[in-house]
């Protein structure tokens, strides 16, 4: 099962690196950017103020959230991996680098965005932060968009 695994999240990731090299359909402004921009930082105020069950609104019941040092969560494990770390002593708080963020279509289906994010918080009394890439998998379904699928990399 790991060896499948990571197979899948290598072929994700290739993919993804692909899709976003060659596609010239990339959106940085326009009516789709502005919606995933929009769920993006709904999505993000949700983990920054540790809302737990609204973070998971955005996600779907069939997420599967794909992690380098992590591996492979579904929706319930990544909840749970989400109360504890809404657990911890410090706040962690997450910022999108500005001009990172692109959108891709997917047609009949939703959109890909790709972006950097830093993770930031203070421990000892120093800040700690770190910026890592992203991918998510938007699907909008009945006027909601859910993240179906995610990968986070470069930790």
């Amino acid at each position: 099962m790991k060896t499948l695994n990571k197979l899948i999240t290598t072929v994700l990731l290739i993919t993804a690196s692909i899709f976003t090299v060659n596609c010239a359909s990339a959106q940085t402004s326009g009516p789709l950017f502005n919606e995933i921009a929009q769920q993006d930082s709904l999505q993000f105020d949700a983990f920054n103020s540790r809302n737990l069950d609204k973070l998971m609104n955005y996600f779907d019941s069939t997420l599967e959230l794909y992690q380098d040092n992590t591996g492979v969560r579904n929706f319930d494990q990544t909840k749970q991996a989400f109360g504890n770390l809404f657990k911890m002593s410090y706040t962690l708080n997450r910022k999108l680098i500005p001009g990172t963020m692109e959108v891709y279509p997917i047609k009949d289906y939703g959109a890909i965005e790709t972006g950097q994010h830093t993770f930031s918080h203070v421990e000892n009394g120093q800040l700690q932060s770190f910026t890592y890439k992203f991918i998510q998998i938007w699907q909008k379904k009945d006027g909601v968009w859910r993240v179906t699928r995610e990968i986070t990399y470069g930790h």
